[in-house]
Protein backbone atom coordinates (compact mmCIF):
# COMPACT_ATOMS: atom_id res chain seq x y z
CA UNK A 1 0.00 0.00 0.00
CA UNK A 2 1.05 3.52 -0.92
CA UNK A 3 0.60 6.56 0.89
CA UNK A 4 0.27 8.78 -1.94
CA UNK A 5 -3.28 9.44 -1.35
CA UNK A 6 -4.44 12.48 0.93
CA UNK A 7 -6.19 10.15 3.70
CA UNK A 8 -3.20 7.60 3.78
CA UNK A 9 -0.76 9.48 6.10
CA UNK A 10 -3.52 10.47 8.71
CA UNK A 11 -4.12 6.85 8.96
CA UNK A 12 -0.93 5.72 9.73
CA UNK A 13 -0.36 8.75 12.27
CA UNK A 14 -2.75 6.93 13.88
CA UNK A 15 -2.63 3.36 13.20
CA UNK A 16 -0.60 2.53 16.45
CA UNK A 17 -2.95 3.87 19.04
CA UNK A 18 -6.05 2.29 17.60
CA UNK A 19 -4.01 -1.23 16.95
CA UNK A 20 -3.57 -0.74 20.65
CA UNK A 21 -6.78 -0.06 21.14
CA UNK A 22 -8.29 -3.49 19.04
CA UNK A 23 -5.51 -5.24 21.57
CA UNK A 24 -6.80 -3.68 25.14
CA UNK A 25 -10.79 -4.70 23.41
CA UNK A 26 -9.58 -8.25 22.90
CA UNK A 27 -8.04 -8.34 26.11
CA UNK A 28 -11.27 -7.64 27.63
CA UNK A 29 -14.35 -9.15 25.77
CA UNK A 30 -18.10 -8.42 26.82
CA UNK A 31 -21.10 -9.39 26.12
CA UNK A 32 -23.62 -7.85 24.48
CA UNK A 33 -25.18 -4.66 25.78
CA UNK A 34 -22.04 -5.53 28.85
CA UNK A 35 -19.76 -3.69 27.11
CA UNK A 36 -18.46 -0.97 29.67
CA UNK A 37 -14.97 -1.61 29.38
CA UNK A 38 -14.67 -1.77 25.54
CA UNK A 39 -17.29 1.34 24.90
CA UNK A 40 -15.32 3.36 27.71
CA UNK A 41 -11.55 3.07 25.77
CA UNK A 42 -13.41 4.07 22.43
CA UNK A 43 -15.07 7.10 24.25
CA UNK A 44 -11.11 7.57 25.86
CA UNK A 45 -9.38 7.48 22.74
CA UNK A 46 -12.31 9.60 21.19
CA UNK A 47 -11.13 12.09 24.20
CA UNK A 48 -7.99 11.94 23.31
CA UNK A 49 -8.32 12.68 19.51
CA UNK A 50 -10.14 15.66 20.24
CA UNK A 51 -13.99 14.18 19.23
CA UNK A 52 -17.17 15.98 20.67
CA UNK A 53 -18.36 13.14 22.59
CA UNK A 54 -22.12 11.58 23.07
CA UNK A 55 -22.43 9.38 25.60
CA UNK A 56 -25.51 6.84 26.59
CA UNK A 57 -26.72 7.27 22.66
CA UNK A 58 -30.56 6.66 22.50
CA UNK A 59 -30.11 5.83 26.19
CA UNK A 60 -27.94 2.79 25.70
CA UNK A 61 -25.24 3.30 28.38
CA UNK A 62 -22.88 1.08 25.78
CA UNK A 63 -23.51 3.07 23.01
CA UNK A 64 -21.01 6.42 22.00
CA UNK A 65 -20.60 9.11 19.03
CA UNK A 66 -17.65 11.09 18.75
CA UNK A 67 -18.32 14.14 16.18
CA UNK A 68 -15.97 16.11 14.52
CA UNK A 69 -15.88 19.18 11.83
CA UNK A 70 -18.61 21.63 10.93
CA UNK A 71 -20.83 22.09 8.10
CA UNK A 72 -21.09 19.85 5.16
CA UNK A 73 -22.77 16.60 4.80
CA UNK A 74 -22.66 13.99 7.71
CA UNK A 75 -20.95 10.97 7.50
CA UNK A 76 -21.00 8.11 9.90
CA UNK A 77 -18.62 5.43 10.49
CA UNK A 78 -19.95 2.53 12.56
CA UNK A 79 -18.48 0.58 15.08
CA UNK A 80 -18.80 -2.55 16.95
CA UNK A 81 -17.15 -4.03 20.35
CA UNK A 82 -19.11 -6.88 21.94
CA UNK A 83 -17.40 -10.26 21.64
CA UNK A 84 -19.08 -13.83 21.81
CA UNK A 85 -19.72 -16.41 24.87
CA UNK A 86 -17.48 -19.13 25.05
CA UNK A 87 -14.78 -18.31 22.54
CA UNK A 88 -11.81 -17.50 25.35
CA UNK A 89 -8.95 -18.88 23.28
CA UNK A 90 -5.21 -17.43 23.92
CA UNK A 91 -4.16 -15.63 21.14
CA UNK A 92 -1.43 -16.67 18.69
CA UNK A 93 -1.45 -20.18 18.27
CA UNK A 94 -3.00 -22.61 16.18
CA UNK A 95 -4.61 -25.00 19.00
CA UNK A 96 -7.60 -24.38 21.28
CA UNK A 97 -6.45 -23.28 24.46
CA UNK A 98 -9.05 -21.07 26.75
CA UNK A 99 -7.64 -17.97 28.35
CA UNK A 100 -10.22 -18.47 30.95
CA UNK A 101 -12.72 -21.29 30.70
CA UNK A 102 -15.81 -21.13 29.44
CA UNK A 103 -14.82 -17.53 29.31
CA UNK A 104 -15.96 -15.16 26.22
CA UNK A 105 -13.89 -14.43 23.14
CA UNK A 106 -13.68 -11.89 20.26
CA UNK A 107 -14.64 -14.89 17.76
CA UNK A 108 -15.91 -12.90 15.47
CA UNK A 109 -13.05 -9.76 15.42
CA UNK A 110 -15.52 -6.85 16.75
CA UNK A 111 -12.30 -5.53 18.25
CA UNK A 112 -10.88 -5.04 15.23
CA UNK A 113 -14.12 -3.46 13.60
CA UNK A 114 -14.44 -0.86 16.52
CA UNK A 115 -10.96 -0.25 16.48
CA UNK A 116 -10.83 0.39 12.40
CA UNK A 117 -13.80 2.40 12.09
CA UNK A 118 -12.61 4.96 14.53
CA UNK A 119 -9.06 4.81 12.86
CA UNK A 120 -10.56 5.72 9.48
CA UNK A 121 -12.71 8.56 11.86
CA UNK A 122 -9.20 9.77 12.70
CA UNK A 123 -7.93 10.20 10.07
CA UNK A 124 -11.04 12.10 8.38
CA UNK A 125 -11.32 14.32 11.08
CA UNK A 126 -7.23 14.80 10.30
CA UNK A 127 -8.27 15.62 6.91
CA UNK A 128 -11.00 17.93 7.03
CA UNK A 129 -9.32 20.08 9.82
CA UNK A 130 -5.74 19.85 7.59
CA UNK A 131 -8.10 21.24 4.49
CA UNK A 132 -10.63 23.35 6.26
CA UNK A 133 -13.17 21.14 4.30
CA UNK A 134 -17.09 21.42 5.43
CA UNK A 135 -17.84 18.49 6.27
CA UNK A 136 -17.97 16.27 9.45
CA UNK A 137 -17.38 13.35 9.96
CA UNK A 138 -19.09 10.78 13.70
CA UNK A 139 -18.16 7.40 14.75
CA UNK A 140 -20.56 5.52 16.02
CA UNK A 141 -19.50 3.05 18.81
CA UNK A 142 -22.60 0.14 18.60
CA UNK A 143 -22.81 -2.48 20.98
CA UNK A 144 -25.01 -5.62 20.67
CA UNK A 145 -24.55 -6.24 16.93
CA UNK A 146 -24.16 -10.35 18.26
CA UNK A 147 -28.37 -10.52 18.36
CA UNK A 148 -29.00 -7.43 20.92
CA UNK A 149 -29.46 -5.24 17.72
CA UNK A 150 -28.61 -1.71 19.21
CA UNK A 151 -28.51 -0.22 15.63
CA UNK A 152 -32.36 -1.23 15.04
CA UNK A 153 -33.35 0.90 18.24
CA UNK A 154 -30.47 3.82 17.35
CA UNK A 155 -32.40 4.27 14.36
CA UNK A 156 -35.84 4.08 15.92
CA UNK A 157 -34.97 6.45 18.51
CA UNK A 158 -33.37 9.17 15.60
CA UNK A 159 -29.19 8.88 16.01
CA UNK A 160 -29.34 8.71 11.93
CA UNK A 161 -32.05 10.89 11.54
CA UNK A 162 -29.24 13.89 10.20
CA UNK A 163 -27.03 11.82 8.56
CA UNK A 164 -26.06 11.62 4.66
CA UNK A 165 -24.41 8.38 4.42
CA UNK A 166 -22.76 5.63 6.09
CA UNK A 167 -19.73 3.43 6.38
CA UNK A 168 -18.61 0.61 8.13
CA UNK A 169 -16.69 -2.91 7.62
CA UNK A 170 -16.12 -6.22 8.95
CA UNK A 171 -13.16 -8.84 9.20
CA UNK A 172 -13.52 -11.45 7.15
CA UNK A 173 -10.88 -13.73 4.99
CA UNK A 174 -11.51 -12.26 1.39
CA UNK A 175 -11.57 -8.38 0.66
CA UNK A 176 -14.78 -7.50 -0.93
CA UNK A 177 -17.77 -4.91 -0.52
CA UNK A 178 -20.33 -6.83 1.19
CA UNK A 179 -23.35 -8.96 -0.67
CA UNK A 180 -26.31 -6.73 -0.54
CA UNK A 181 -28.58 -9.74 0.78
CA UNK A 182 -29.54 -10.26 4.83
CA UNK A 183 -32.45 -11.86 6.44
CA UNK A 184 -34.82 -9.63 8.53
CA UNK A 185 -34.56 -11.35 12.06
CA UNK A 186 -37.00 -11.02 14.96
CA UNK A 187 -35.77 -13.24 18.23
CA UNK A 188 -39.03 -13.45 20.43
CA UNK A 189 -39.52 -15.31 23.79
CA UNK A 190 -42.42 -17.59 24.01
CA UNK A 191 -43.21 -17.75 28.02
CA UNK A 192 -45.93 -20.89 29.02
CA UNK A 193 -47.58 -20.77 32.49
CA UNK A 194 -49.27 -23.76 33.66
CA UNK A 195 -49.51 -25.39 36.54
CA UNK A 196 -47.21 -27.42 39.51
CA UNK A 197 -48.92 -30.95 40.40
CA UNK A 198 -47.86 -34.00 41.11
CA UNK A 199 -46.97 -36.17 37.89
CA UNK A 200 -47.52 -39.45 39.49
CA UNK A 201 -50.47 -39.18 42.69
CA UNK A 202 -52.30 -35.67 40.65
CA UNK A 203 -51.17 -35.63 37.00
CA UNK A 204 -54.76 -34.24 35.88
CA UNK A 205 -54.52 -31.18 38.03
CA UNK A 206 -51.44 -30.17 36.27
CA UNK A 207 -50.64 -28.27 33.25
CA UNK A 208 -48.00 -28.55 31.50
CA UNK A 209 -45.55 -25.82 29.95
CA UNK A 210 -42.88 -28.34 28.65
CA UNK A 211 -45.19 -29.86 26.95
CA UNK A 212 -46.58 -26.91 25.39
CA UNK A 213 -42.84 -25.98 24.28
CA UNK A 214 -42.32 -29.30 23.08
CA UNK A 215 -46.12 -29.34 20.81
CA UNK A 216 -44.77 -25.43 19.56
CA UNK A 217 -42.11 -27.33 18.45
CA UNK A 218 -43.83 -29.87 16.14
CA UNK A 219 -46.39 -27.00 14.84
CA UNK A 220 -43.51 -24.94 13.91
CA UNK A 221 -41.82 -28.04 11.91
CA UNK A 222 -44.97 -28.39 10.22
CA UNK A 223 -44.95 -24.93 9.24
CA UNK A 224 -41.54 -25.00 7.55
CA UNK A 225 -43.15 -26.70 4.36
CA UNK A 226 -45.29 -23.80 3.89
CA UNK A 227 -42.71 -20.87 4.28
CA UNK A 228 -41.36 -18.52 1.82
CA UNK A 229 -37.76 -19.34 0.10
CA UNK A 230 -35.22 -18.07 2.23
CA UNK A 231 -36.98 -18.20 5.32
CA UNK A 232 -35.50 -19.46 8.42
CA UNK A 233 -36.67 -20.43 12.27
CA UNK A 234 -34.28 -21.73 15.19
CA UNK A 235 -34.74 -22.37 18.96
CA UNK A 236 -33.21 -22.16 22.02
CA UNK A 237 -34.87 -23.65 25.30
CA UNK A 238 -33.96 -20.77 28.10
CA UNK A 239 -36.31 -22.47 30.81
CA UNK A 240 -37.41 -26.14 30.63
CA UNK A 241 -39.42 -25.68 34.34
CA UNK A 242 -37.41 -27.43 36.12
CA UNK A 243 -35.11 -30.58 36.76
CA UNK A 244 -37.58 -32.88 38.63
CA UNK A 245 -38.92 -35.25 36.09
CA UNK A 246 -41.71 -35.95 39.22
CA UNK A 247 -43.21 -32.45 39.01
CA UNK A 248 -45.73 -31.33 36.30
CA UNK A 249 -43.31 -28.12 34.49
CA UNK A 250 -45.77 -25.05 35.50
CA UNK A 251 -43.44 -22.66 33.56
CA UNK A 252 -41.63 -23.17 30.14
CA UNK A 253 -39.44 -20.65 27.81
CA UNK A 254 -38.11 -20.73 24.44
CA UNK A 255 -36.18 -17.94 22.43
CA UNK A 256 -37.04 -18.35 18.61
CA UNK A 257 -34.97 -16.82 15.91
CA UNK A 258 -37.33 -16.35 13.10
CA UNK A 259 -35.82 -15.56 9.62
CA UNK A 260 -36.83 -13.93 5.91
CA UNK A 261 -35.10 -12.49 3.15
CA UNK A 262 -37.89 -9.50 3.35
CA UNK A 263 -39.07 -7.43 6.45
CA UNK A 264 -42.71 -8.17 5.38
CA UNK A 265 -42.52 -11.48 5.44
CA UNK A 266 -40.44 -11.86 7.94
CA UNK A 267 -42.87 -9.68 10.05
CA UNK A 268 -46.19 -12.44 8.81
CA UNK A 269 -44.12 -15.30 9.71
CA UNK A 270 -43.65 -14.32 13.48
CA UNK A 271 -47.59 -13.87 13.13
CA UNK A 272 -47.75 -17.23 12.01
CA UNK A 273 -45.66 -18.94 14.50
CA UNK A 274 -47.11 -16.72 17.52
CA UNK A 275 -50.17 -18.40 15.99
CA UNK A 276 -48.86 -21.99 16.26
CA UNK A 277 -48.15 -20.77 19.57
CA UNK A 278 -51.78 -20.22 20.73
CA UNK A 279 -52.67 -23.55 19.53
CA UNK A 280 -49.94 -25.16 21.81
CA UNK A 281 -51.08 -23.58 24.52
CA UNK A 282 -54.81 -24.56 24.23
CA UNK A 283 -54.16 -27.89 23.46
CA UNK A 284 -52.27 -28.25 27.03
CA UNK A 285 -54.58 -25.58 28.48
CA UNK A 286 -51.71 -23.27 29.55
CA UNK A 287 -51.04 -19.53 28.89
CA UNK A 288 -48.18 -17.93 26.09
CA UNK A 289 -46.80 -14.49 26.72
CA UNK A 290 -44.70 -13.14 23.67
CA UNK A 291 -41.76 -11.20 24.55
CA UNK A 292 -39.79 -9.21 21.31
CA UNK A 293 -35.91 -9.52 22.42
CA UNK A 294 -34.62 -7.93 19.20
CA UNK A 295 -35.45 -7.64 15.80
CA UNK A 296 -33.59 -6.18 12.15
CA UNK A 297 -34.74 -5.41 9.03
CA UNK A 298 -33.50 -6.94 5.90
CA UNK A 299 -30.49 -5.12 3.88
CA UNK A 300 -31.71 -2.08 2.03
CA UNK A 301 -28.63 -1.97 -1.11
CA UNK A 302 -27.63 0.94 -1.91
CA UNK A 303 -25.79 0.27 -5.77
CA UNK A 304 -23.78 4.11 -5.78
CA UNK A 305 -22.05 3.29 -2.50
CA UNK A 306 -21.33 -0.60 -3.23
CA UNK A 307 -19.99 0.83 -6.46
CA UNK A 308 -17.58 3.83 -4.93
CA UNK A 309 -16.24 1.29 -2.33
CA UNK A 310 -15.13 -0.66 -5.14
CA UNK A 311 -13.52 2.11 -7.21
CA UNK A 312 -11.44 2.49 -3.33
CA UNK A 313 -11.12 -0.61 -3.16
CA UNK A 314 -9.50 -1.15 -6.49
CA UNK A 315 -7.40 1.86 -6.01
CA UNK A 316 -5.57 0.48 -2.83
CA UNK A 317 -5.31 -3.29 -3.59
CA UNK A 318 -4.87 -6.15 -1.47
CA UNK A 319 -3.81 -6.04 2.18
CA UNK A 320 0.15 -6.10 2.06
CA UNK A 321 0.67 -9.73 4.16
CA UNK A 322 3.92 -11.25 4.47
CA UNK A 323 5.65 -14.30 4.77
CA UNK A 324 5.30 -14.71 8.41
CA UNK A 325 1.36 -13.69 8.21
CA UNK A 326 1.31 -16.48 6.12
CA UNK A 327 2.78 -18.98 8.17
CA UNK A 328 0.34 -18.37 11.26
CA UNK A 329 -2.39 -18.73 8.36
CA UNK A 330 -1.47 -21.99 6.97
CA UNK A 331 -0.72 -23.27 10.86
CA UNK A 332 -4.71 -22.07 11.46
CA UNK A 333 -5.87 -24.11 8.13
CA UNK A 334 -4.33 -27.22 9.62
CA UNK A 335 -6.89 -26.94 12.31
CA UNK A 336 -9.68 -26.65 9.19
CA UNK A 337 -11.01 -29.35 7.50
CA UNK A 338 -11.08 -29.11 3.44
CA UNK A 339 -14.46 -28.13 3.01
CA UNK A 340 -14.07 -25.23 5.80
CA UNK A 341 -11.28 -23.58 3.42
CA UNK A 342 -13.18 -24.58 -0.49
CA UNK A 343 -16.33 -22.98 1.63
CA UNK A 344 -15.40 -19.15 1.16
CA UNK A 345 -14.81 -19.46 -2.13
CA UNK A 346 -18.55 -20.69 -3.29
CA UNK A 347 -19.15 -17.57 -2.24
CA UNK A 348 -17.88 -15.61 -4.69
CA UNK A 349 -17.85 -18.02 -7.53
CA UNK A 350 -14.01 -18.78 -7.25
CA UNK A 351 -12.78 -22.04 -7.49
CA UNK A 352 -10.35 -22.94 -4.51
CA UNK A 353 -6.98 -22.25 -4.63
CA UNK A 354 -4.63 -25.06 -3.26
CA UNK A 355 -2.18 -23.54 -0.76
CA UNK A 356 -3.29 -19.82 -0.83
CA UNK A 357 -3.59 -19.08 2.70
CA UNK A 358 -4.54 -15.22 3.11
CA UNK A 359 -6.32 -13.04 0.40
CA UNK A 360 -3.71 -10.41 -0.71
CA UNK A 361 -6.00 -9.17 -3.59
CA UNK A 362 -9.41 -7.42 -3.71
CA UNK A 363 -12.50 -9.65 -5.22
CA UNK A 364 -14.66 -8.33 -7.92
CA UNK A 365 -17.76 -6.64 -7.00
CA UNK A 366 -21.07 -8.82 -7.37
CA UNK A 367 -19.03 -11.96 -8.27
CA UNK A 368 -21.86 -14.34 -7.58
CA UNK A 369 -21.46 -17.83 -6.18
CA UNK A 370 -23.45 -19.15 -3.49
CA UNK A 371 -25.16 -16.89 -0.54
CA UNK A 372 -24.03 -17.92 2.75
CA UNK A 373 -26.45 -15.28 4.17
CA UNK A 374 -27.35 -14.12 7.98
CA UNK A 375 -28.71 -11.42 9.50
CA UNK A 376 -27.31 -8.00 11.41
CA UNK A 377 -28.49 -4.60 12.85
CA UNK A 378 -26.64 -2.57 9.95
CA UNK A 379 -29.23 -3.34 7.92
CA UNK A 380 -31.32 -0.81 9.73
CA UNK A 381 -29.00 1.66 8.84
CA UNK A 382 -29.17 1.32 5.28
CA UNK A 383 -32.84 2.42 5.83
CA UNK A 384 -32.24 5.04 7.52
CA UNK A 385 -29.49 6.30 5.35
CA UNK A 386 -27.16 5.35 2.48
CA UNK A 387 -24.97 2.79 3.88
CA UNK A 388 -22.16 0.38 1.91
CA UNK A 389 -20.25 -2.10 3.94
CA UNK A 390 -16.65 -3.15 3.06
CA UNK A 391 -15.27 -7.07 4.22
CA UNK A 392 -11.24 -6.93 4.48
CA UNK A 393 -8.89 -9.91 4.87
CA UNK A 394 -7.79 -10.21 8.31
CA UNK A 395 -7.81 -14.19 8.72
CA UNK A 396 -6.79 -17.52 7.36
CA UNK A 397 -8.99 -18.48 4.40
CA UNK A 398 -11.57 -20.66 5.30
CA UNK A 399 -11.73 -19.50 9.49
CA UNK A 400 -15.10 -19.96 10.32
CA UNK A 401 -17.29 -17.44 11.96
CA UNK A 402 -17.89 -17.39 15.88
CA UNK A 403 -14.74 -19.61 16.49
CA UNK A 404 -11.65 -19.95 18.60
CA UNK A 405 -9.34 -19.55 15.28
CA UNK A 406 -11.24 -15.90 14.91
CA UNK A 407 -9.94 -15.19 18.54
CA UNK A 408 -6.82 -16.53 17.51
CA UNK A 409 -5.97 -13.98 15.39
CA UNK A 410 -7.48 -11.40 16.63
CA UNK A 411 -4.24 -9.58 17.71
CA UNK A 412 -2.05 -10.81 15.02
CA UNK A 413 -0.16 -8.42 12.60
CA UNK A 414 -2.24 -9.86 9.99
CA UNK A 415 -4.82 -8.67 11.66
CA UNK A 416 -3.89 -5.55 12.30
CA UNK A 417 -2.84 -4.94 8.76
CA UNK A 418 -6.32 -5.75 7.69
CA UNK A 419 -7.64 -3.64 9.90
CA UNK A 420 -5.55 -0.55 8.11
CA UNK A 421 -6.10 -1.30 5.46
CA UNK A 422 -10.35 -1.62 6.45
CA UNK A 423 -9.58 1.94 8.13
CA UNK A 424 -7.79 3.39 4.81
CA UNK A 425 -10.73 2.34 2.55
CA UNK A 426 -13.28 4.04 5.06
CA UNK A 427 -11.81 7.13 5.00
CA UNK A 428 -10.70 7.35 1.39
CA UNK A 429 -14.43 6.56 0.40
CA UNK A 430 -15.30 9.57 3.04
CA UNK A 431 -13.52 11.84 1.70
CA UNK A 432 -14.96 11.22 -1.73
CA UNK A 433 -18.50 11.48 -0.17
CA UNK A 434 -17.70 14.89 1.02
CA UNK A 435 -16.13 16.50 -1.87
CA UNK A 436 -17.97 14.68 -4.47
CA UNK A 437 -21.49 16.54 -4.24
CA UNK A 438 -22.61 14.70 -7.48
CA UNK A 439 -21.53 11.38 -5.75
CA UNK A 440 -23.48 11.54 -2.69
CA UNK A 441 -26.71 13.28 -4.36
CA UNK A 442 -26.61 9.92 -6.70
CA UNK A 443 -26.55 7.91 -3.42
CA UNK A 444 -29.34 9.72 -1.63
CA UNK A 445 -31.47 10.04 -4.68
CA UNK A 446 -31.10 6.22 -5.63
CA UNK A 447 -31.81 5.49 -1.31
CA UNK A 448 -34.79 7.34 -1.72
CA UNK A 449 -36.34 5.42 -4.44
CA UNK A 450 -35.70 2.32 -2.96
CA UNK A 451 -37.66 3.57 0.30
CA UNK A 452 -40.47 4.71 -2.24
CA UNK A 453 -40.92 1.23 -3.51
CA UNK A 454 -40.67 -0.60 0.00
CA UNK A 455 -41.24 1.87 2.72
CA UNK A 456 -39.41 1.30 5.97
CA UNK A 457 -41.33 -0.65 9.04
CA UNK A 458 -39.02 -1.01 12.23
CA UNK A 459 -39.51 -4.43 13.43
CA UNK A 460 -39.50 -3.60 16.65
CA UNK A 461 -42.38 -2.68 18.89
CA UNK A 462 -42.29 0.76 19.53
CA UNK A 463 -42.29 0.37 22.89
CA UNK A 464 -39.45 -1.79 23.26
CA UNK A 465 -36.32 -1.04 24.71
CA UNK A 466 -32.98 -2.77 24.73
CA UNK A 467 -32.26 -5.56 26.82
CA UNK A 468 -30.04 -3.38 29.34
CA UNK A 469 -27.36 -5.35 31.06
CA UNK A 470 -26.91 -2.94 34.73
CA UNK A 471 -23.14 -1.88 35.27
CA UNK A 472 -20.97 -4.04 36.85
CA UNK A 473 -22.89 -7.22 36.17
Amino acid sequence: MQNTHPIDAAVEIHRGDLEALADQVWATPELLYGEFASCAAHADVLRAKGFHISEAVTGIPTAVMGEAGSGGPVIAILGEYDALPGLSQVAGIAEPRPLVEGGNGHGCGHNLLGAGALLAACALKDWLEATGTPGRVRYYGCPAEEGGAAKAFMVRDGAFADVDAAITWHPDCFTRVDDPESLANTRMDFVFTGRASHAAATPHLGRSALDAVELMSVGVNYLREHMVNGARIHYAYLDAGGTAPNVVQATARVRYSIRAPELADMLALVERVKDVARGAALMTGTSVEFRVFSAVSNNLVNEVMDAAMQRVLDELGGVPFDAADRDFARAIQATLSPTDIEAPYRGIAMEPRPGETLCDYVVPLRPGGEKMIGSTDVSDVTWAVPTTEVLVATHAIGTPGHSWQITAQGKSPAAHKGMTHAATAMARLGQMLITDGKLLSEAKAEHARRLTRSPYVSPLPADLAPPLVPRGA
